[in-house]
């Protein structure tokens, strides 16, 4: 049985960023997946000559410049730039919050204008904002709340906004400019030719095992490495001894149309409460494409119930008191290493994650 420095568990940017550090210093690496690809969410599949992103829209963006040439290193970026369209009922409003959409939503068209609106809607909300709704007025608001954040927000979580804390929306982005970039960020664009290009590099010379789950034969993978690099859920890990950790769930449904062009944009949100899904993806639109027909995904927001992809860790107070039970136990657990959104149960951009996975591999190999 061959023996490895690394046991990798999961196959996402903690994973290859470790890995591909680890091989320049001479290592030798076994990944374990459990689907049938590597690659994680920023997985692509091509359909049509087109990189459809199979989890989620994945825009990168980063202000740390580290990990911009880093990645850059591994592949050619373009210009593209997040600028979402958000659909209520047929009305389309630009994102994020802008001048764009003030001009739109009152047909205001002086900053100033647009902030006497906000302020005058914001007063009925007094005192610390007990929950979501007042928290969200009381940044932008009662009509920009009522018909852009309010039916997207449910939605996404599964719950009223009333019954959700306010700490969950703390900003929302409010700019007095006509700018749709989404983000703030230095630097922004998506990979050319998808994501896949960036993963094929980081595992270079790994050997890789797909369609197998490490925990039902840890003893046996635990025996063929000195380290392992446990990225995914912590609290499956520990067989659950405290309780299961929450998360929230997606699910996608893809069309391919015979049309050049569906939506005119990448992602359009749709806000309203009665649209079951939250956004469309038009995947083309990532890398300019002009292909003659189109992909589309809708995105389901579901409960995350055992065996489904947990995409979003429920970052409650009851739930951060259960993640530090287990960060205790992680941290006397001898020879493994956990990492990412699902071993640290932590909401990360896929930027931060790469930082993260960057200084963790610079303290091992220095």
């Amino acid at each position: 049985m061959k023996h490895y420095d690394y046991i990798l568990v999961g196959s996402g940017l903690y994973a290859g960023v470790f890995a591909w550090y680890a091989k320049r210093r001479g290592k030798t690496c076994l990944v374990l997946e459990r689907r049938d690809h590597i690659g994680g969410n920023v997985y692509c599949e091509d359909v049509e000559g087109i990189h459809v992103h199979k989890y989620g829209a994945h825009i990168f963006h980063t202000s740390n410049k580290k990990v911009w040439e880093f990645v850059n290193s591994l592949a050619e970026f373009n210009r593209y730039t997040n600028s979402p369209v958000a659909n209520y009922k047929g009305e389309m409003y630009n994102m994020p919050f802008n001048m764009n959409t003030f001009s739109k939503m009152w047909g205001v068209c002086t900053p100033a204008q647009a902030k006497a609106r906000i302020d005058e809607q914001r007063s009925g909300v007094t005192g610390e904002p007990k929950n979501l709704e007042e928290q969200a007025i009381s940044l932008v608001g009662r009509d920009i709340y009522e018909k852009l954040v309010k039916g997207y927000t449910e939605k996404q979580w599964g719950r009223d906004c009333r019954e959700l804390p306010a700490f969950i929306i703390k900003r929302l982005p409010v700019r007095y400019t006509y700018d749709n970039n989404y983000f703030n960020d230095l630097y922004q664009g998506i990979p050319i030719g998808g994501y896949n290009v960036i993963i094929d590099k980081l595992f270079a010379g790994c050997d890789i095992e797909t369609g197998v789950d490490y925990l039902e034969n840890k003893a046996r993978y635990d025996a063929m490495g000195d380290m392992v690099v446990y990225t995914g859920t912590i609290d499956a890990y520990f067989g659950y001894c405290f309780g299961k950790l929450e998360y929230r769930s997606l699910r996608f449904e893809s069309e391919v149309l015979d049309e050049e062009n569906h939506q005119g944009v990448a992602v359009v949100n749709y806000t309203d409460r009665e649209t079951p899904y939250t956004r469309i993806i038009e995947h083309k639109h990532f890398e300019f494409g002009t292909q003659p027909r189109t992909v589309i995904t809708r995105e389901y927001p579901v409960s995350w119930e055992e065996g489904m992809e947990p995409y979003y860790p429920v970052n409650d107070e009851t739930n951060q008191a259960l993640y530090q039970r287990y960060a205790e136990l992680a941290a006397n657990e001898e020879n493994v290493i956990f990492g990412g959104r699902l071993g640290e149960y932590k909401y990360y951009d896929m930027d931060k994650v790469i930082e993260s996975a960057m200084k963790k591999a610079e303290a091992v190999f220095g």
